[in-house]
């Protein structure tokens, strides 16, 4: 069944299990800029031993150091450093210090859209990644249906190059028995001859082009090129109404390509107004404490002082912090470009998709009809065969005729269910329609 080819292909299929391998990196770069806001700490320590031509002693430091970012682009230290000196000729030392810092920007790096530009980015690239998760197992899904299908075509064409090499030796076995008859001259069997080893050539390149369809379903679903593999689904075709302004509403917000292009306008913008912040004063609210202590034996000493004030750094003639502003009002632009276009070839698909739908209904119909009118102008040219009012040219021209419109029926009608699916395709509800969630 087709089914359990698709869901096969699913847990098998290289390119989809590589794309859930990298979504693991992806989901990681996600974690790391989230975690932008989280205080970090680092821990430094030392012990060494010193000596001298006097003496010998030991010191043991420690110093964490702690920092803080926050949405809104303040930007917290917090240091301590303890140092013990310890010697056998001398008293021993300790000393430790105390630093709280706290710096706020107020022009460039201040604001909660600036301070979270990075986050916003990175949630946007987990969304743009995930997209193109759900595009690419649409497109593995389309693909083992095309090649499901293709399958069955080769299926029934070596069905049908089977059924007219059975014709054809009947008509062989009719003209002998004509002949036998008198009724018919024996070199004018020679044409039906030819033309069953004809059809036996057909069969041969029909398994041939069987075998390969084969082959090519397999490697899709990652599995052993030798294993014999059948189609066992029967193609019941019905006719499908669809209005085409709901269908391109429905393309508009399911269509995983054209809402990667949203996503990328909405970061060139992000990156814009952050390239435009860059170019403003480095204006800083500063704040910060210190608290030195310092022991010599069973004295010492504990001093701290403060301090509050403003810091500016001014750039001049930095046409770099320019070129940035300018490079990212081009993407803008770009990518606005770009998404204008790709709304337009999503119409034009959408347009393109449902328009095919309905002219391959149509050739089904008509394909569906003149196989059966075929079939039966070949019965009723074979009743007069065997009348002698007809000729075994005329027999053999009506079954090449059946023949042809045989497979001109089977490929109208696998046109129409791939266009169905193509649609399914444009309009982003693949995965919806079959019923397949996205874990990843």
């Amino acid at each position: 069944m087709l089914v359990d080819a698709i869901y096969l292909g699913l847990q098998d299929n290289r390119a989809i299990r590589s794309a859930y391998v990298e979504r693991i990196s992806q989901r990681f770069d996600l974690a790391v800029a989230e975690d932008r806001f989280t205080p970090k700490l680092v821990l430094s320590s030392r012990f060494l031993t010193q000596r001298s031509e006097q003496q010998r002693w030991r010191t043991l430091e420690v110093a964490p150091i702690a920092t803080m970012l926050s949405p809104i682009g303040t930007r917290v230290n917090l240091a301590w450093s303890g140092l013990r000196n310890k010697s056998a000729l001398a008293t021993d030392g300790r000393d430790a210090n105390a630093n709280i810092s706290v710096i706020q920007p107020l022009l460039r790096d201040a604001g909660w859209e600036i301070g979270m530009a990075p986050v916003r980015l990175a949630r946007l690239a987990e969304e743009s990644s995930q997209l193109s998760l759900k595009s690419q197992l649409a497109r593995v899904v389309t693909q083992i249906i095309y090649a499901y299908r293709e399958l069955i075509r080769a299926q029934e064409q070596v069905t049908i190059a089977q059924d007219s090499l059975e014709r054809g030796r009947k008509l062989l076995e009719i003209n002998q028995g004509l002949v036998a008859a008198g009724r018919m001259a024996e070199f004018d069997v020679v044409q039906t001859e030819a033309d069953v080893l004809t059809q036996e050539v057909n069969v041969e390149e029909a398994l041939n082009q069987h075998d390969q369809r084969r082959m090519d379903l397999v490697r899709l679903l990652a599995l052993d090129l030798n294993l014999p593999l059948r189609a066992v689904e029967t193609l019941e075709p019905s006719p499908v109404t669809i209005d085409l302004k709901e269908a391109k509403q429905i393309a508009i917000a399911n269509q995983p390509d054209y809402l990667i292009h949203q996503i990328a306008n909405k970061q060139a913008e992000i990156n814009l107004a952050a390239a435009s912040n860059q170019r403003l004063w480095d204006l800083s609210l500063v704040s910060g404490a210190t608290r030195q202590t310092q022991r010599q034996g069973g004295s010492g000493e504990r001093h701290w002082n403060g301090y509050v004030g403003l810091q500016v750094d001014i750039p001049l003639g930095d046409m770099a912090r320019k070129q940035g502003e300018v490079q990212a009002a081009t993407t803008v632009q770009t990518r606005a470009l770009q998404l204008e276009e790709s709304r337009q070839q999503l119409e034009q698909n959408i347009t393109s998709a449902v328009r095919d739908i309905q002219t391959r209904w149509r050739q089904y119909g008509l394909a569906q009809r003149a196989r059966d009118l075929s079939l039966k102008k070949i019965e009723i040219e074979r009743e007069k065969l065997t009348l002698g009012r007809s000729s075994n040219f005329q027999v053999i021209s009506f079954e090449a005729d059946l023949r042809n419109a045989e497979n001109a029926r089977l490929n109208a009608l696998i046109a129409y269910l791939n266009a169905q699916v193509e649609l399914d395709l444009q309009l982003g509800l693949t995965l919806d329609t079959w019923k397949i969630s996205l874990n990843g």
